[in-house]
């Protein structure tokens, strides 16, 4: 069976697991349970809400394509849900802060991208 795309294929969502055994969330698909072991999981799509746990603002490019966004934060992010995402942010996010992402482009390619919620 083909697993529902998301923005790693150009899609706007973020796709999880979710153990059917133990419930426990896992963000990147595995063939398995991180937690129990158990291989039946279901994909979820996140709502894109959570809380910043860390936040890095790059300032120099590491590469020729992302020079033009120099600089740019990366977040992990906690989220409803109960996995931890890395993803694009807002450079003026800060840890503890309530998030929601959207979707944007970065270096020709599709990302989500944190903001604070007002």
């Amino acid at each position: 069976m083909q697993k529902p795309a998301d923005w790693t294929q150009g899609v706007e969502a973020i796709l999880y697991q979710s153990c059917v055994s133990c419930g426990q969330p896992q963000y990147f698909r595995r063939g398995f349970c991180a937690a129990c072991g158990a291989t039946e999981l279901a994909d979820k799509r996140a709502g894109g809400m959570g809380t910043v746990y860390a936040t890095s603002v790059v300032a120099r490019a590491a590469t020729p394509e992302t020079r033009a966004h120099v600089p740019y934060a990366i977040v992990l992010v906690d989220t409803e849900e109960g996995f931890r995402m890395m993803a694009h942010g807002a450079n003026d996010l800060a840890i503890g802060d309530r998030v929601a992402a959207r979707f944007t482009l970065f270096a020709g390619r599709l990302v989500p991208y944190f903001e604070k919620l007002a």
